[in-house]
């Protein structure tokens, strides 16, 4: 749809059976986007943007996303707008230790666990980094729920970090794909911001 026309940006998202969908759908609307539900996967290579939900196993979700791995990875590569939340982040990996199925690999990398003396790590905490997902914010906190992180070989597509009992990636960016270990629809003001400041990225990206 020429940009002239356009209403607002549609985002896919992703429904692989485990996410909780209604509340990153309602932040998204309440940032500007036209949420479109999306239980055949097959129909996500053709998105105008995509974005993983959080919450659920790296291995029953990759289940459902694996026939479509190779389209999927394409789009992405291709310039798609795309957002992962959390296991959303988890699966651009190539693989996960918390599961034996692999990832959509577009991200070199492994999926590792959290060495702390308290796992999972659920609760607020402070990411730290400049990227332009994180402008305007008054506060940098935001909600985790989590028990493994993701370790890039690449480590210059970290663009924010997080510390608990040691520091460690919780955002990344390649391209036009963005993938966050946090909550933002779970993290308030600050959550919403990162969310509006995405919907403006993906639009400049069309």
């Amino acid at each position: 749809m020429p940009r002239g026309d356009r209403i607002s940006l549609i985002v896919s998202l992703a429904d692989y059976g485990v996410g909780n969908l209604h509340s990153i759908r309602k932040a998204l609307e309440r940032c500007g986007a036209t949420v479109e539900m999306v239980e055949d996967i097959s129909l996500m290579v053709d998105a105008e943007c995509m974005v993983f939900p959080g919450v659920g196993a790296f291995g029953r979700t990759m289940e459902r996303l694996g026939p479509f791995r190779d389209e999927i990875v394409d789009s992405l590569k291709g310039g798609t707008p795309c957002l992962g939340i959390c296991i959303g982040m988890q699966i651009l990996f190539e693989g996960s230790d918390e599961g034996g199925s692999p990832g959509l690999g577009l991200i070199k990398g492994r999926v590792v666990p959290l060495q702390a003396s308290c796992v999972p790590h659920m609760g607020w905490n402070e990411v730290e980094g400049n990227d332009n997902l994180l402008q305007g914010l008054n506060d940098r906190y935001f909600y985790f729920a989590h028990s493994y992180y993701a370790s890039p070989e690449d480590r210059s597509l970290v663009v924010g970090s997080t510390y608990y009992e040691g520091m460690f990636p919780s955002l990344f960016r390649i391209a036009n794909t963005y993938g966050c270990q946090f909550h933002p629809e779970k993290s308030s003001a600050s959550g919403l911001r990162v969310l509006s400041n995405f919907v403006a990225f993906a639009e400049e990206c069309l």
